[in-house]
């Protein structure tokens, strides 16, 4: 990768009140509400350089006399090859708002959708780290929110896959990830960029339709808009806000379940036997014996637990005595010892 720091060419401000739009008030309700972005915090905003990243980093602009926060903009280039100049594009714009700008380059070209995200989330981290940024800012939008709900959904998820693209979530230990325009569509931003004549970069990775959430945007989207619900988007994104709520409070009544259920001995050998308590789990309803044993699952194997892994324990809830569980990969497996599921 290399990097690059941008100081700051000119003194030119961000719009006065005057230029005040029923978009501002929303940004600027929903800071206020939801407690994102505190006054005097050093945020790093991730701009791209399409519509909804830039219209965020003017809005962000136009309210930071209000909010008095420490700006800077931060652009991921991927070297991908109809992107050419995107970055010199982005670096121009932080330019001309007199705002710091952060450019990392990737060392080699990644095509995979899931890699390129993980390796923009890295930079993005390391960037905050070095430069003492409290939060990373990103324009994911309702629109987003609603694609996430249906590529989920069709790969096979539960509540928590359904509700991923939160307002907030820790990015790394003392930084946080902030998708303040969660409930702005993307028709919302475009309408805003042409309003403030802000130069859109049209990001070619956006109409590849190799990739799966660009054909849930440019396919299945407008076809659910125009046969089954013109505001699909808003209902879409409403669920999503609906189960990050039981999400949460599932996860907090799973952990005490767990807490209750497990326990760790030593046998002759000095190996570790770990133990879920069957009594503790009967208890309790479905819902959290499933989530209990994911949570369970997911401190003794490397990879995340399967639906099928989970159910075949969640079976050994009430299953006789000496039944037990196919082999995990790595080798282990559970059985049933008395009231005791044993992991070896």
């Amino acid at each position: 990768m290399t990097d690059n720091k941008q100081p700051t060419t000119n003194n030119q401000q961000p719009t006065t009140n005057k230029n005040w739009t029923p978009l501002h008030g929303r940004l600027h309700q929903t800071l206020r509400q939801r407690g994102l972005l505190a006054q005097r915090r050093r945020v790093l905003v991730a701009v791209s350089g399409g519509q909804d990243s830039l219209c965020l980093m003017k809005l962000l602009l136009d309210l930071q006399p209000k909010w008095e926060w420490e700006l800077a903009m931060a652009h991921c280039d991927h070297r991908w090859a109809a992107d050419v100049g995107m970055a010199i594009h982005v670096q121009q714009i932080a330019q001309n708002w007199g705002i710091p700008f952060y450019l990392k380059t990737a060392s080699e070209v990644n095509n995979s959708e899931a890699a390129a995200r993980a390796w923009r989330y890295q930079v993005l981290s390391q960037i905050a780290l070095d430069q003492g940024y409290h939060d990373v800012v990103t324009g994911h939008t309702k629109s987003d929110r609603a694609e996430t709900v249906l590529y989920n959904l069709i790969r096979g998820t539960g509540a928590d896959g359904l509700q991923s693209l939160t307002w907030q979530r820790p990015l790394v230990n003392g930084v946080q990830l902030v998708r303040p325009l969660l409930d702005v569509t993307r028709t919302e931003t475009l309408q805003f960029c042409q309003e403030q004549r802000l130069p859109i970069w049209e990001d070619s990775y956006n109409q590849d339709l190799n990739y799966a959430r660009n054909r849930i945007r440019q396919e299945l989207l407008p076809y659910l808009k125009t046969h089954f619900n013109p505001q699909v988007e808003t209902a879409l994104s409403q669920t999503a806000e609906l189960l990050r709520a039981e999400v949460d409070y599932l996860e907090d009544a799973a952990f005490e379940l767990w807490q209750e259920a497990i326990i760790s001995d030593r046998d002759r050998e000095s190996d570790t036997t770990l133990k879920l308590n069957r009594l503790v789990l009967r208890k309790a309803p479905l819902a959290l014996q499933r989530r209990t044993i994911r949570k369970f699952l997911a401190t003794i194997q490397p990879t995340a637990p399967t639906f099928e892994q989970i159910e075949a324990i969640t079976a050994l809830i009430n299953a006789p005595n000496r039944s037990r569980t196919s082999s995990f990969p790595g080798g282990s497996s559970a059985q049933v010892e008395g009231n005791w599921i044993t992991f070896r």
